[in-house]
């Protein structure tokens, strides 16, 4: 069984703090997580600090994905967007190559 990926799309440069965790498990779309806004947002990030789970920020990309309920998929039009982030975070990890082999 496949290791489940995990990142944290945030937005902390504003007053209001907003930040979504998806997980990966390479079969299906990625899955919403976690989601809040303020006090959840920053224990939602502090989480993903202490698990080493890499955060990317995008404040656009945290508005849409935080439109979703928690257990949804991620819908087609944020597939692209979404790959780029797992990347990010994949070669954050160090994990880019093992992904890949796995392909």
């Amino acid at each position: 069984m496949k290791k489940k990926e995990q990142t944290v799309a945030g937005d902390k440069k504003n007053q209001v703090k907003f930040a979504i965790a998806l997980e990966y498990d390479g079969e299906q779309a990625p899955i919403v997580t976690a989601k809040g806004h303020q006090q959840t947002a920053e224990e939602i990030l502090a989480i993903a600090e202490q698990e080493n789970i890499p955060v990317y920020e995008d404040k656009e990309l945290t508005a849409l994905l935080n439109q979703l309920d928690l257990g949804d998929h991620i819908p087609p039009s944020l597939y692209v967007v979404i790959a780029e982030v797992l990347s990010f975070a994949y070669r954050l990890s160090g994990k880019h190559k093992e992904f890949m082999d796995d392909l």
